[in-house]
């Protein structure tokens, strides 16, 4: 196993083990950015998120498909 591979499962297993506070700590940096610029970008902002939350779903779940 190469170094990007044992990478890519330490990740994996991160993600996996802390999906909940990763998406927690994605929903409070959209509500900030949000606050900040006063809704004007709120559309993307979620749109954005729940990209981000996909991405760690599908890394935190990676593992139980292979």
């Amino acid at each position: 196993m190469g170094l990007m591979d044992s990478l890519k499962n330490k990740v994996s297993q991160l993600a996996e083990r802390h999906e909940e506070k990763i998406d927690q700590g994605l929903d409070k940096a959209a509500r900030m950015v949000d606050s900040t610029t006063k809704g004007k970008y709120s559309t993307k902002i979620h749109s954005g998120t729940g990209k981000a939350k996909g991405a760690v779903g599908k890394m935190a779940h990676k593992e139980r498909e292979d």
